[in-house]
């Protein structure tokens, strides 16, 4: 769907939640309802046309334009074979994070080993996913849902495991802002729900400092990653130990 159609429909809509018609937008307009039908029909509607109509229902441009993006389905996950295709390409898989994360292509060229006609290519391949929408001069929109996730233990969840061990914690995590610590309870099965809701209340913590970080765009920003883990767990060589009439209890 174009824009100028996607913009016409949200003012259909916007017309019809405030009770207008064709045949009270006409005299408005200094035109017959026949002729304001056409050009809704026929998506030919002008800017000064479009900026009237909007006066006289109370609107603003940047609330219809608010409301056609609103309306625009987001995409919440991919495919198994689409992440798949994104993890066998090491720079598309970077291009991928890098623009979900609001990073606009001549900074992921002047930062990585990418040339502009590569990153282009990317930002097409990303566009054809659905991930965003390409707009001219390389600038991108995004079209992920707040709630967009990687598939559990799909490619991409697989790909980061697989480095977590070897990249992300091989490290002493002693530099400011780094942090490490394992600990190990006794729970009771509520127990250990209660502190679920509450590492869960923490990742939307996360999300919405890094929402907030891209508002503030004139601060310096680095990527910086959690990660959390709970399940009942006891070491291997623990368990080579116990007794075979006992659980892990």
């Amino acid at each position: 769907m174009s824009q100028t159609l996607q913009l016409v429909s949200a003012l259909k809509r916007a017309l019809k939640a405030r009770g207008l018609t064709y045949a009270q937008i006409a005299p408005h307009l200094g035109l017959s309802e026949a002729s304001v039908k056409r050009q809704f029909s026929q998506c030919s509607l002008s800017l000064q046309t479009l900026d009237a109509i909007c006066q006289l229902a109370g609107l603003e441009l940047g609330d219809l334009v608010r409301e056609m993006e609103a309306a625009q389905p987001q995409l919440q996950h991919l495919s198994e074979a689409q992440e798949a295709d994104l993890v066998a390409s090491p720079k598309l898989l970077l291009v991928a994070v890098c623009t979900l994360n609001h990073w606009p292509l001549a900074q992921i060229v002047q930062q990585y080993q990418l040339t502009p006609a590569e990153g282009v290519a990317a930002l097409l391949q990303l566009d054809k996913l659905g991930l965003i929408q390409l707009l001219p001069e390389n600038r991108v929109k995004l079209r992920v849902a707040r709630d967009f996730a990687w598939l559990p233990n799909g490619p991409i969840h697989r790909f980061f495991r697989a480095r977590i061990q070897d990249d992300f914690l091989d490290a002493p995590f002693h530099a400011p802002g780094e942090l490490l610590r394992f600990q190990h309870a006794m729970l009771s099965p509520a127990a250990a729900v209660k502190l679920q809701q509450r590492l869960l209340r923490l990742l939307q913590e996360f999300d919405e400092l890094h929402a907030d970080c891209l508002d503030q765009g004139h601060l310096p920003t680095q990527g910086t990653s959690l990660l959390l883990a709970l399940r009942s767990w006891e070491p291997s060589a623990f368990l080579a130990l116990r007794r075979p009439d006992t659980d892990s209890r």
